[in-house]
C-alpha cells in the first residue's frame, strides 16, 4: 500500500491505495528544497541586495509618507518576518518617515484586529498605522487606464504616498500565471470596478491565462501597468513551503525581482501531468482552504491532470463556508452551467459581475470532471454547487469508483494543488 497525506485546514487527511493503482504523486520539489539559511537570514539577504533597485533604505531617503502593502488573512504570507525588517530599513533611511501599513483585501472582508494581531503580532499592530482597504469605501482615485482598456483605480493613500513599497508571496496562481509581485496593488489595492474588468471572462478564458505563464498573459500585463503606474517602488515577496517556512527572498523592482522569484519557483513546481481516471488534489491546507471560492485554485492543478470526464476528488476543510456570495448564487440558482458560461463569455469586459471569473474556471472544471468534495462546509452548500459531497477521503474515494465504473481505477495524487505548475 502507498500512503499520501494530503493538508486538511490545520490538519492533515491520510490515503492508501494500493501502489499498482496510483499512477503518480505529484509533488512541489519546493518542499524539498533547504536554503541552509534561516527564513531571516533570506529576507535580510534580499534587502541588501535587491534586483533592479537601490536598496530600500536609500529610496526612502527624503520621503516622508511611506505606505507599505501587505497581504491579508486570506495569504500565508509570513509577513511576521517580512514587514519588521522593511519598516527598519525606512527608517534607516528617514526615521521621521510616516508610515502606513495599507493591507491589500483586493475585493476580501476586511480584516478583524485578532487576525491583524496573527498576521503581524501585537507591537506591530499596536505601534503602527495600518489602514485596510475596503474596493467599495475606501478613498479611491483613478490614475489611466489599463492595457486592455479598463479604467484603473486604486486606493487614495497610495497614490498619496511619496514612497510606496509592498511585501508579498510569490507562488503559482491560476489565472495571472503568479502571485507576488504586481498583485500587491491589481486586485490588492484597486477598487472593484478595476479588479472587475481585469478578471473579465475574455481574459479569464485566454489560453495564456494560466497556472505559470506571465508571457501573453492579458491579466498579468494589465496588473504589471497598474503596478508601474502606481509607483510601487520596491517589493519584499518570498517563496514558502509546506511549512509556509520561507526558502527564498527576493527585493528589489517590482518587475524585475518578481521575475526572479517567478523563475526560482518555476524550477522547482513545474511537474508533469500524470492522467488518471481518479484525481485527489487540496489547496494547502489553512489559509488557503476557509472557503469552496479559494478551493477552485486547486482543482486547476486535478483538472490538468485528470481525464476527460474522470473525477476529481477536491479536499478542502472550507469551515467558512462558500466564501462569495455573487460566486453561490451564479452556481447555484441556474442548473445548466453551460449556460452560465455563455452569458459571461457575451459580457464586455466592464461588465464583468463580481465572482464571475472564479465561477467561470469553476464551471470549465466541472465540464472536464465530476468533483467529489471533502470538507466542513453543509452537504446542500455542496450540491448547490454542483459537487457530489462526501464525509471523508474513504467515502470520496468509494464515490468516485461508482462515477468511474471501475474499483481500480488508477489514482494520481496532487498533496498540495496550489504549490505545483502542472504541464
Amino acid at each position: 500500500m502507498e500512503t499520501v497525506v494530503f493538508p486538511y485546514g490545520n490538519e492533515t487527511r491520510t490515503l492508501q491505495v494500493p501502489k499498482s493503482r496510483l499512477k503518480g504523486v505529484l509533488r512541489s520539489r519546493l518542499h524539498h528544497y533547504f536554503p541552509g539559511k534561516t527564513q531571516d537570514q533570506l529576507v535580510e539577504e534580499a534587502l541588501v541586495a535587491p534586483i533592479g533597485s537601490p536598496p530600500l533604505y536609500q529610496l526612502a531617503k527624503g520621503k516622508q509618507k511611506v505606505v507599505l502593502i501587505a497581504s491579508d488573512h486570506t495569504r500565508p504570507v509570513p509577513s511576521r518576518v517580512i514587514v519588521p525588517p522593511m519598516l527598519r530599513e525606512i527608517r534607516r533611511g528617514n526615521p521621521d518617515a510616516e508610515i502606513t501599513i495599507l493591507i491589500a483585501t483586493g475585493c476580501h472582508r476586511e480584516m478583524t484586529r485578532a487576525e491583524l494581531i496573527g498576521k503581524f503580532g501585537a507591537d506591530i499592530v499596536e505601534r503602527e498605522r495600518i489602514e485596510v482597504h475596503n474596493c467599495d469605501t475606501s478613498p479611491l482615485i483613478s490614475i489611466g487606464h489599463m492595457p486592455s482598456g479598463g479604467e484603473c483605480i486604486i486606493n487614495q493613500t497610495s497614490y498619496d504616498a511619496d514612497l510606496l513599497v509592498a511585501e508579498g508571496f510569490i507562488e503559482p496562481h491560476f489565472f495571472a500565471g503568479f502571485s507576488g509581485g504586481r498583485k500587491s496593488v491589481m486586485p490588492g489595492i484597486a477598487g472593484r470596478l478595476t479588479v472587475l474588468a481585469n478578471h473579465c471572462a475574455e481574459f479569464i478564458a485566454h489560453p495564456n491565462a494560466r497556472t505559470g505563464k506571465l508571457e501573453g498573459n492579458p491579466i498579468h500585463r494589465d496588473m504589471l501597468w497598474a503596478a508601474k503606474k502606481a509607483g510601487l517602488a520596491f517589493i519584499v515577496n518570498v517563496v514558502i513551503n509546506e511549512n509556509k517556512e520561507v526558502v527564498y527572498a527576493v527585493a528589489g523592482d517590482v518587475e524585475t525581482a518578481h521575475m526572479a522569484g517567478c523563475e526560482f519557483l518555476n524550477s522547482l513546481c513545474r511537474t508533469e501531468a500524470k492522467p488518471a481516471d481518479i484525481v485527489i488534489s487540496s489547496n494547502g491546507g489553512y489559509p488557503l482552504d476557509q472557503n469552496i471560492y479559494q478551493a477552485v485554485k486547486g482543482m486547476t492543478a486535478a483538472e490538468a491532470t485528470v481525464k476527460e470526464n474522470g473525477v476529481i476528488i477536491m479536499l478542502a476543510k472550507s469551515e467558512d463556508g462558500h466564501g462569495g456570495e455573487s460566486f453561490y448564487r451564479q452556481m447555484s440558482e441556474e442548473p445548466d452551467i453551460g449556460k452560465t458560461l455563455a452569458t459571461f463569455l457575451k459580457r464586455d469586459r466592464n461588465e464583468t459581475a463580481p465572482d464571475q471569473w472564479q465561477t467561470q474556471i469553476f464551471i470549465r472544471v466541472l465540464q472536464k470532471a465530476t468533483v467529489v468534495y471533502v470538507s466542513d462546509a453543509p452537504d446542500e452548500m455542496v450540491r448547490n454547487l454542483h459537487m457530489i459531497p462526501a464525509t471523508d477521503l474513504g467515502d470520496a474515494l468509494a464515490k468516485a469508483e461508482a462515477i468511474v465504473g471501475s474499483s481500480n481505477a488508477e489514482i494520481t495524487a496532487i498533496p498540495d494543488g496550489v504549490a505545483v505548475i502542472v504541464a
